[in-house]
């Protein structure tokens, strides 16, 4: 059973995207009765869990008495949650205990595809923009590897979906092919709402100090995930289809 009353767990890769290894001190490790998954929970973690659309990373959690296979990472009222088993079996004599050091080694080809996938997202609200349909607004994005897209809220005209599909892809590998730095800015709500282009989402609160991604030199937004260093690294990007229904339009990609 999960302990109470636990500190929020830091968020290494918050800070670092880059960074694929670390230390943490085991906070609990216990049974999840909901689905009968191995959970463990630590003082902070490099890993990323599932959520704004990005696949959680997957890797491995060990020490000199123990190694746990991460599966799934998830976040909850600030406490970071991660899933797995452990590699060898659980028979009550595995020596799993509280404040021990344990080191965090994440999967890197699952979090560069994820990188890749999400920056593209970013990406595509810049192209979408910049072929003129800036009435878009963007609600949400599902950046995961069997089907990614972005969710606008609006809508556009049946017989633009074939050319401007076209045109948002061309106008996305223009921009990779040029490349520039992906950056990732904490600071005071003003500013923040300054390098998104003079505002922020609603439920972004006022006091708070939001962190930006900025693809290059176009406006950024608020973000949480993990990102490629240059935006070159998205490589090419593919606009499968474009929906636009009931008030809403999805652009369907991926990066190959």
């Amino acid at each position: 059973m999960m302990e109470q009353n636990l500190s929020p767990t830091n968020l290494e890769y918050y800070d670092d995207m880059f960074k694929l290894q670390s230390t943490a001190i085991l906070l609990s490790s216990f049974l999840n009765e909901d689905d009968g998954r191995q959970t463990l929970i630590l003082d902070s973690t490099v890993f990323h869990p599932q959520g704004g659309g990005q696949p959680s990373d997957t890797g491995s959690i060990s020490n000199s008495h123990f190694n746990f296979i991460v599966q799934d990472v998830r976040s909850k009222d600030k406490i970071v949650y991660h899933y797995g088993y452990f590699d060898k079996s659980n028979d009550g004599s595995l020596d799993v205990k509280k404040g021990a050091q344990v080191f965090l080694n994440v999967d890197e080809a699952r979090r560069k595809l994820n990188s890749r996938l999400h920056s593209a997202g970013h990406l595509l609200d810049i192209c979408v923009r910049n072929v003129g349909w800036g009435h878009l607004e963007p609600t949400k994005g599902y950046h995961f590897a069997d089907g990614p897209f972005v969710e606008y809220k609006g809508v556009v005209p049946h017989n633009e979906l074939q050319s401007k599909q076209k045109e948002i892809e061309l106008e996305a590998n223009h921009l990779i092919s040029k490349g520039g730095k992906v950056s990732v800015i904490i600071s005071p709500y003003d500013k923040a709402s300054e390098l998104c282009g003079g505002s922020l989402p609603d439920y972004i609160p006022k006091d708070s100090t939001p962190r930006v991604v900025k693809l290059g030199e176009s406006p950024g937004c608020p973000c949480g995930g993990t990102h490629v260093n240059d935006i070159c690294e998205i490589l090419n990007l593919k606009v499968s289809q474009i929906r636009t229904k009931k008030g809403q339009t999805k652009v369907f990609y991926n990066v190959v």
